[in-house]
């Protein structure tokens, strides 16, 4: 791809009208262009046929979390202000610096964008066993709850004690940041089912598997053989599965306090 895709998401139950768009043998990326929507789409280069279909997709996941989460914060007497979504591959820059691939999804603070590169869509089906559909919407729903955090000031309380804590100690809070971000894709995931019936059987099992998949504990098994628990800085796999659970089974926000958590 030559560049960034950067899509503001809008409007709901698009995702079944791209779905049969795309098996009639229409091009997905251009319908989720041109639906009337109260977002826009910029500067969407035109990609691999995959690419804009994975855009596509990964676009109407990310208008359905701003459906959920504008009712959320109606419902608490707030705004919810919506993140804009880059897709992109290889390297893209933020106002958060500059990222590679390797750097795998990431929300930035600074200009509140949540970045996906696509090519990490691919590795988690091949190299994580976390194939599906619902696997990919776990992981914009994640980044839209580090989104929900900046909103709600967490984020900036936590990036305040940095260099003012030991680096274990700033690990353990970008642990609890990094869980209550799961915890938010789980209310998500409660509500779009709860108010657009839009899970099938095996979807949950889909997002808990790549939540497990990702855990500090798996990834630096799988790279190293062995795990430094100390620095992680995500939450292991047991941790995260059990944390999107919550969120999923309650859907109700007070419960997602893994800050005063004694057990994670």
């Amino acid at each position: 791809m030559g560049g960034p895709m950067v899509a503001k998401g809008g409007g709901l139950g698009v995702i079944i009208i791209v779905i049969l768009y795309a098996l009639l043998g229409g091009d997905p990326q251009a319908l989720v262009q041109n639906l009337p929507s109260g977002g826009s789409t910029q500067s969407v280069p035109k990609g691999t046929p995959a690419d804009d279909e994975h855009a596509a997709f990964i676009s109407t996941v990310l208008a359905d979390t701003e459906d959920v989460w504008n009712a959320l914060f109606e419902g608490m007497g707030d705004r919810y202000v919506e993140p804009t979504l880059v897709l992109f591959r290889d390297q893209v820059q933020s106002a958060c610096g500059y990222a590679s691939s390797a750097s795998g999804p990431f929300y930035c603070p600074g200009d509140e964008k949540v970045y996906l590169d696509l090519s990490f869509f691919d590795e988690l089906k091949r190299r994580f066993n976390a194939p599906g559909d619902f696997a990919q919407a776990y992981v914009v729903a994640h980044e839209v709850g580090h989104h929900v955090q900046r909103l709600l000031g967490t984020t900036e309380e936590v990036h305040r004690m940095k260099g003012r804590v030991s680096e274990e100690e700033y690990n353990a809070l970008s642990v609890r940041l990094e869980l209550q971000a799961d915890f938010f894709a789980g209310v998500w995931a409660h509500h779009a089912q709860r108010n657009f019936k839009m899970l099938e059987p095996g979807d949950i099992e889909e997002a808990l598997r790549a939540a497990s998949a990702i855990g500090d504990d798996a990834i630096q098994k799988r790279a190293r053989g062995y795990v430094v628990p100390e620095s992680f800085t995500h939450g292991t796999s047991a941790q995260r599965v059990k944390w999107f659970k919550r969120g999923f089974e309650t859907g109700d926000l007070n419960q997602g306090d893994t800050f005063g958590a004694d057990d994670l």
